[in-house]
């Protein structure tokens, strides 16, 4: 009975990682709890070591959009319930410019 103890652990171990139970919680994401998420900033982490290692510019720059447009979206629009206002869109857009800038000029205009 030794193997089926061990086959029940292991699928109590791994049963929160069900395709089911992995939809609900990325339906049920806020922007908010992504960036205090653990697992989400470990991911990043390994994904930033792994671009560092390869020296791989479209990861890193990948991974530079990704972060920055969740810190974008996260400090430049106004609460739920509020409305858009010139004053809460200009930061996005000038954040957004910035991004694209910096893309940009690491895609095209940077060599090495």
């Amino acid at each position: 009975m030794e193997n089926q103890e061990m086959i029940n652990k292991a699928q109590e171990t791994l049963s929160p990682f069900e395709t089911a139970n992995i939809i609900k919680f990325l339906q049920n994401l806020t922007l908010k709890s992504a960036m205090e998420n653990p697992w989400i900033i470990g991911a990043f982490l390994i994904i930033f070591f792994y671009a560092v290692v390869k020296r791989s510019k479209f990861v890193l720059l990948s991974l530079f959009s990704v972060i920055s447009l969740v810190v974008l979206v996260r400090y430049a629009f106004p609460p739920q319930g509020d409305e858009l206002s010139l004053k809460s869109t200009l930061p996005f857009v000038f954040g957004g410019l910035l991004i694209g800038g910096v893309l940009i000029y690491f895609n095209f205009v940077k060599t090495e």
